[in-house]
């Protein structure tokens, strides 16, 4: 099982769901309704006390981490992240259910995030880390390849989104001894070119 604890770095924070700061969150995730539709939960506007208690069920059951990610520059929550589908039997799991305010995507926020939950997950144990995504998201493919992630195949109709429509999913990994080190290294030349390098 991963600690459960908070990840920090120059650029974000990381923060472990907790009641405290639940209000914080629901206001994070209430834009971009078409960013949902290729989850399998919305969690905007009238969908996010459910999707809060599917995901605090799942902190309790040792089988998910879900984050707050709070940006450093104004302390202000701007979407959430996890770790999820831990099986530590297989040393392995997944990173998802990230999503970020408009205003947030496309800078430092993301590959900060990414770096400290990949740095958490091959410190505390595991050999693989996946990353997957809806096959009609383009732009989320094309982060996940950025980050330097092997693309290992589709997977056809492999989810049922909260839409009802049966979806195809792309799925990549990073494996720690193979690639993980490479990944790091371009991750923090990516953030010194963004913001400075972070403290990870």
């Amino acid at each position: 099982m991963l600690p459960v604890s908070v990840l920090e770095n120059s650029v974000v924070r990381l923060e472990p769901f907790e009641d405290s700061i639940r209000e914080e969150v629901c206001r994070a995730l209430d834009h971009d309704p078409e960013a949902w539709n290729g989850m399998v939960g919305a969690a905007y506007g009238p969908y996010f006390e459910a999707w809060w208690s599917v995901a605090m069920t799942a902190k309790s059951s040792g089988s998910r981490i879900p984050y707050a990610v709070r940006r450093q520059t104004d302390g202000m929550i701007v979407g959430t992240t996890s770790l999820y589908e831990i099986r530590p039997e297989h040393l392995r799991c997944e990173i998802g259910s990230t999503f970020y305010m408009p205003e947030a995507r496309g800078g430092a926020i993301n590959p900060a995030s990414k770096l400290l939950l990949l740095q958490h997950a091959f410190d505390n144990g595991m050999e693989r880390v996946e990353i997957i995504t809806d096959a009609q998201n383009e732009a989320s493919q094309a982060a996940i390849r950025k980050l330097g992630a092997t693309y290992e195949g589709t997977l056809r109709k492999h989810k049922r989104t909260w839409t009802g429509r049966m979806r195809d999913t792309v799925q990549f990994a990073i494996l720690r001894d193979d690639e993980w080190p490479h990944v790091r290294q371009r991750l923090k030349d990516r953030l010194a070119g963004l913001r400075g390098v972070p403290e990870a």
